[in-house]
């Protein structure tokens, strides 16, 4: 689903971005509601970037990238978390390109999520090629989602990556 966020473009710099887990919903422009084999997600597009929440049987969780006004934990290049059963695994990194490369894997980018059943971008007013995108899946048991955040005046593009699935026990040794 492509969608036009009716705001002003607020996250201006990939810098800007912070990661949290764990936030309550925030304000959202636009959201689009998945059930992936009984996981319920919700992707949601921010004025100032994105939030997934997730709840299954087992739990719930919630990640924003965004900017976090007062937040004091930038974008890392990776997290491997335990939250209750899951294990909670998030990448990050940010690809510099030129303005003809920009302008190419942007609208590659927005087509691939806006056909996709599973995809929600949104397009900041003021540059077709300023957007947040958002694609989920679920795969072996998992739920995987990845994002980008377009920053076309800087020509930076912020990709993240993100796992979460319920924890497989480690097997103890039978006795005897």
């Amino acid at each position: 689903m492509l969608t036009t966020l009716n705001t002003t473009y607020t996250d201006t710099r990939a810098a800007d971005l912070a990661w949290a887990l764990g936030r309550e919903p925030l304000p959202a422009l636009a959201t689009l509601d998945l059930e992936l084999s009984g996981a319920k997600l919700q992707l949601r597009l921010l004025g100032a970037s994105h939030q997934v929440l997730l709840e299954e049987e087992c739990g719930g969780c919630s990640e924003t990238v965004a900017c976090i006004p007062g937040s004091s934990t930038p974008l890392p290049l990776g997290v491997a978390k335990r939250i209750g059963d899951w294990e909670y695994e998030f990448a990050a990194r940010v690809e510099v390109l030129s303005p003809g490369s920009f302008a190419g894997r942007a609208q590659e980018l927005l087509a691939l999520v806006s056909e996709h059943p599973y995809g929600l971008a949104g397009v900041f007013p003021g540059s077709p090629h300023a957007f947040t995108a958002l694609l989920a899946q679920r795969h072996e048991g998992q739920v995987h989602w990845r994002t980008w955040h377009a920053y076309p005046q800087d020509g930076q593009l912020v990709a993240t990556r993100t796992r979460v699935g319920v924890r497989v026990p480690v097997a103890q040794p039978v006795p005897g």
